[in-house]
Formats: structure tokens, C-alpha cells, sequence
């Protein structure tokens, strides 16, 4: 975060390129990007006084219910206050005219809001830079593209198998995946390439690097864009964890590395065990020892556990390896300026603030706890013989999150508790429901 300019300056530059509207948005418990259009003219007041929402926007569901977290129903909905945060301004290039703000959320007069995914996130750098150390982080998000039928069904964009990594016209025939980029460039996200991924109608876009925050603003804005430059093409953009039984899942990469306070990364060392620092191994080793609590907050769905398994290049064991993508963890062969883990646990559903964050709390642990990680895997990742086993459901994640005292403690217990709460009310409302499966499976002949 910078300096924050004079609103007057800011009002008047945004005057000046045909901006009338300021867009202020903040995400929510699940990453939606919840907002406000405000007038340009009303933009200092905003500044001044924040603008008001509902605290229990923070955990509704997708389907607009509130879910009784507390300080909702129970404290009979009260307000927070987002506030714009203007040094995160900039213009929207698929809505001309409008600007483009995130905010920070309070409440009780000026308290932050503990349930914030952007509050939390900022919360966990500062217990890094207690050990000197800042993170920084290179999202990678993969994502489907979907057209109606005719019939009112969302079936898969560009349907043809075989299209990993073919680029232009074939496996995107009308050209989408080129105006999200261009438009996500000017949009100042940071964007560096695209692709087509390894399942029909499935996209990536990858991200520069950067310190959590910020990272997590931009992966947070991405996510949103995307959704809104292909409604805007007609399509729907979906970021669920396994959205085709027959198709693979998709995932949230984080390239993670550490930098001391001159900059400089200390994840790598070439006199150390596979080029890595002691504290390069002992990050490793926090995020290995906190994986079952992580699970649940990198694949936070029902549907996220349908993404896990054998030969789905997700991962489905807690271990790690060197430059193998069958490993939880992945170390790059880049060594020096590079070095570099990429946890490959997330799935797209995940709330960036709180991946992000979450991934830098178990790092924390691992570094001040000093562990080291076991002998890394060497070839194929899904033998259950040779690591533990990620939880295999969202009740089980869960649980082994609220086990884990000391990510919660770094978390903030208000913030888990409203997760958790928010989560098991999901898996409640998910086993209330008869899903297609099971009638087609059972009214015929039973």
C-alpha cells in the first residue's frame, strides 16, 4: 500500500481520463467481490465517512442467504463501513468511465472488521516481518469458460479435446482468452501470459509477482474481471474446484518465495541441501505440517475434494518434491533470484486474502518453530505408502483446522470461527439437498 493521495488530485485526474464512477468492491468470506458504484462527485465523502454495507454481506451464501455467523442476524445486521483505500485505484477498461477501488472494511466506529479475508492477509505479513521476512507470491489460476446451449444449460466454450497449450484461434475460436489479457493488462493487474489449459474450454492466467497484499488484490481483481468481461462476451467464466465429472479440476498455484528486508530472497542458498536456505526447507516444512488445516481453506468447497485424487495432476498427499508436479509441493529448478516453492494444494475456488494468507501463516510456524521436511519424493506422487493423505472431504478439513491451534492463532480465532461456522452451515444445507445424482441413480428401480 502507498501513500495516500489528495482526494482533489485524485478526483481531478479521474475527470480528466472520462471517469464519472468509482467502483469500491472488497471480497467477501468466499471471495465474491461484493460493491458499490459511486458517483465521482461523491467520492470525497466516501473517502471521509466510508461508504455503509450490511457486516453479514461478509457470509452470504452464493445463493443470497445469511448464514448466522456472528455479528449478523444475531447482532440484528449491523453495518461496517468500507473505506476507499485509493492507492489501489485504477480504471476499468471493459466498463468505460469507471475507476476501479478497493476498500478496507471497520466496524464499532473505526474496529478493523476480523472476518475480513483482506484484513486477515494483512495481519499475517505483519507476523512475517516480525522474523524480518516478507513474502512474495506468484498466483496462477486456472478457470473454465462455459456458453448455453440453447436450452438454458451452461455447457463447456470451445469443446474439443487435446488444446493444452495450443495457442490462437483453434482452441479459442472467438479470440476471449486475448481480450481478457489486453484488457486485465490495462487494467494495471500485472498480467504476464495466458493459455489454454489441458481440458476443453479451460484457461490460465498467470500473474507477476509481488509482496501477499498485493498479490492478493490483484489475484482477488483478476477473478472478478474475468467473470465480467465474459459476461460481457455472454459467456460465464467459473472458477469451481471440478465443474465436469468427465474434466480435470481447476487449480490456484502460489509460487511462494521469501525476501529479507533489503529485498533479497532467502529462500535458495547453493551450499544448502538442493540449493535451498535452512529457512527455505524449514517453509517447506510449515506448510507439510499445517496441510490438513490448509486444505480447508485453499479448497473450501464440497465440490473442491472432487478435484483430489490419483493422475489428476492435483495433489493428493502431504509431500513435497523437486520440480515434480505430482507433489503437494513443487520446488522449480530455478535456483538464486528464483527460488521458489509452488504449493499446488489450492483449488481456483479459494479466496485469495485468505490462500494467500493462510500458506504465509504455516510458513511463519515453519520458520519460527525451525522444522525440516522429510526427504522429498522422487517420482510418482499418488502412492499412499510414501506420505499422509490430505483430507478427503470438506467436514474433514475442517475439523483438522479447528485442531490446529497455532494457525488459528495466527489467523485470528475471529476470523477461523466465522469460516468454520460459514462452512459447516454449507455442508449442512449440501446433505439437506437430493441431489441429480441421486435420483437418476436411485428412482427408477428402487
Amino acid at each position: 500500500m502507498g501513500t495516500t493521495p489528495d482526494i482533489s488530485d485524485v478526483v481531478k485526474q479521474l475527470r480528466e481520463r472520462g471517469v464519472d464512477v468509482v467502483r469500491l468492491s472488497y471480497s467477501d468470506l468466499i471471495g465474491v467481490d461484493r460493491g458499490r458504484d459511486v458517483l465521482i462527485d461523491e467520492l470525497a465523502n466516501a473517502v471521509g465517512h466510508g461508504v455503509a454495507f450490511c457486516r453479514a454481506i461478509f457470509h452470504t451464501t452464493p445463493r443470497g442467504d445469511v448464514v448466522p455467523v456472528q455479528g449478523g442476524l444475531e447482532s440484528g445486521l449491523p453495518d461496517l463501513s468500507a473505506t476507499p483505500d485509493l492507492s489501489t485505484l485504477v480504471d476499468m477498461p471493459w466498463e468505460p468511465g469507471v475507476a476501479w477501488c478497493l476498500a478496507d472494511t471497520t466496524v464499532n466506529g473505526g474496529e478493523p472488521a476480523m472476518e475480513s479475508p483482506r484484513w486477515v492477509a494483512q495481519q499475517v505479513v505483519a507476523k512475517l516481518a516480525e522474523l524480518d521476512l516478507a513474502a512474495v507470491i506468484g498466483p496462477e489460476l486456472e478457470f473454465y469458460l462455459c456458453e448455453e446451449d440453447g436450452a438454458g444449460n451452461w455447457v463447456r466454450y470451445a469443446n474439443e479435446p487435446g488444446n493444452a497449450y495450443v495457442v490462437g484461434r483453434k482452441g479459442d475460436p472467438r479470440g476471449i482468452l486475448l481480450t481478457m489479457l489486453r484488457y486485465l493488462r490495462d487494467a494495471s493487474l500485472q498480467v504476464t501470459a495466458a493459455n489454454h489449459e489441458f481440458s476443453p474450454g479451460q484457461f490460465e492466467i498467470n500473474l507477476n509477482h509481488s509482496e501477499l497484499v498485493d498479490a492478493a488484490d490483484r489475484a482477488f481483481r483478476m477473478k472478478s474481471g474475468i467473470q465480467e468481461i465474459a459476461r460481457h462476451e455472454g459467456l460465464l467464466a467459473t472458477f469451481m474446484a471440478k465443474p465436469f465429472s468427465d474434466e480435470g479440476g481447476s487449480g490456484f498455484h502460489l509460487h511462494f518465495s521469501l525476501v529479507d528486508k533489503a529485498g533479497k530472497n532467502i529462500f535458495g542458498d547453493p551450499a544448502g541441501a538442493d540449493g535451498l536456505s535452512k529457512r527455505g526447507r524449514a517453509a517447506i516444512a510449515g506448510v507439510l505440517a499445517h496441510a490438513p488445516a490448509l486444505a480447508a481453506l485453499l479448497n473450501p468447497t464440497i465440490n473442491s475434494y472432487k478435484r483430489f485424487g490419483p493422475d489428476t495432476l492435483a495433489p493428493w498427499l502431504i509431500d513435497w518434491g523437486l520440480d515434480n508436479r505430482s507433489a503437494m509441493v513443487r520446488i522449480p529448478p530455478e535456483r538464486g533470484e528464483a527460488s521458489r516453492m509452488e504449493v499446488r494444494l489450492g483449488d481456483a475456488t479459494a479466496n485469495s486474502y485468505i490462500a494467500m494468507a493462510a500458506v504465509a501463516a504455516a510458513v511463519y510456524l515453519g520458520i519460527r518453530d525451525e522444522l525440516e521436511p522429510p526427504a522429498p519424493l522422487e517420482g510418482y506422487g499418488y502412492d499412499p505408502a510414501s506420505a499422509p493423505m490430505l483430507p478427503q472431504s470438506l467436514g474433514e478439513a475442517l475439523d483438522a483446522l479447528e485442531a490446529d491451534s497455532e494457525l488459528v492463532k495466527i489467523l485470528g480465532e475471529y476470523f477461523v470461527t466465522s469460516f468454520v461456522t460459514y462452512k459447516r452451515n454449507e455442508i449442512e444445507r449440501f446433505n439437506a439437498s437430493v441431489t441429480d445424482w441421486e435420483f437418476r441413480e436411485y428412482a427408477y428401480h428402487l
